[in-house]
């Protein structure tokens, strides 16, 4: 990864080059998790491969020295193969464990490369608090167990004592938490609630208020908004998710219509809400998840 992810590259280019020649990851996989179309995903891993065959980079890896300038390229590639590894862009499966445990094994293995480096183990935090989860996320039969539903007696402790100690980690190196130790954060919020109910979502409203400022993106402000419908009611996150819609930066993406008819099902706009959570499940290519959205949907009537 540290090869692949050479400087000579744009981050956007080193990203997807190295999901696909090394994490293996689909053009599709990729596409969805970077927020653009796949043809352009395929021209730029074309791109990238000519780029790095005109510039002569050897298949060596970097001496410790030029790591710290590939190091956030290698960051956001396990970050992105612990999300496909977390939600599953298409198939019947919710979890793909094997890609999650795998760049969770990969970052514990960057923390004792690089143990000065926060972000290192803001990462194996957010990884860690997110795997611990997994066993109450599926059902017997493979369905997904929404928040609200989860037993969170089934969630793993011993993860959870790590990703907090990876946590504490970074907090003290003193130089504040970056994009990933925030998002490591927002789940260590979660992990220690006894319920829904009970989770300091104005706490987190402010984390991904940070977030957004350190590492904007339209998926941050959309979790903003389910935190914000939380902390403060359905009709300012009902603005804040108009206001994405209306930008068009998730206009791929079927989480937005997917949040907007949790929106609009709590306001009582039951028609509507109905056609979102349809439209999301035509726009969502994971089996699991679309039965959940068209559950939803059913349910209204």
């Amino acid at each position: 990864m540290f090869v692949a992810c050479h400087p000579v590259l744009s981050p956007e280019a080193r990203a997807a080059l190295t999901l696909r020649v090394v994490a293996g990851l689909s053009s599709e996989e990729i596409a969805r998790a970077l927020l653009v179309p796949v043809p352009t995903l395929q021209a730029r891993i074309t791109r990238a491969k000519k780029t790095v065959a005109a510039a002569g980079v050897p298949f060596a890896v970097p001496p410790p020295e030029e790591r710290r300038e590939r190091l956030g390229g290698v960051l956001s590639v396990l970050y992105v193969l612990f999300t496909e590894g977390s939600t599953a862009t298409s198939g019947d499966r919710l979890l793909r464990t094997d890609l999650a445990y795998e760049a969770i094994r990969l970052a514990r293995t960057l923390t004792a490369l690089l143990p000065g480096e926060p972000e290192v183990f803001g990462l194996l935090a957010l990884f860690e608090l997110t795997a611990a989860r997994f066993p109450a996320r599926t059902g017997p039969d493979g369905e997904p167990v929404l928040l609200e539903d989860q037993d969170r007696r089934r969630w793993d402790r011993s993860a959870i004592r790590r990703g907090l100690a990876a946590l504490d980690r970074a907090v003290a190196t003193g130089h504040g938490l970056g994009p990933y130790g925030l998002q490591a954060a927002i789940a260590a919020c979660h992990a220690g609630a006894p319920s829904v109910a009970q989770t300091d979502w104005p706490r987190i409203v402010v984390l991904y208020e940070a977030l957004g400022r350190i590492a904007p993106s339209p998926v941050v402000d959309l979790n903003r908004a389910v935190a914000v419908a939380m902390a403060a009611g359905p009709e300012e996150a009902l603005r804040i998710v108009d206001g994405l819609a209306e930008s068009g930066r998730l206009s791929g993406s079927h989480l937005l219509p997917g949040v907007r008819g949790e929106l609009l099902t709590r306001l009582g706009r039951t028609a509507e809400a109905r056609s979102e959570l349809e439209l999301a499940a035509r726009m969502c290519r994971n089996t699991r998840e679309r039965s959940v959205l068209l559950r939803k949907a059913a349910a209204l009537g």
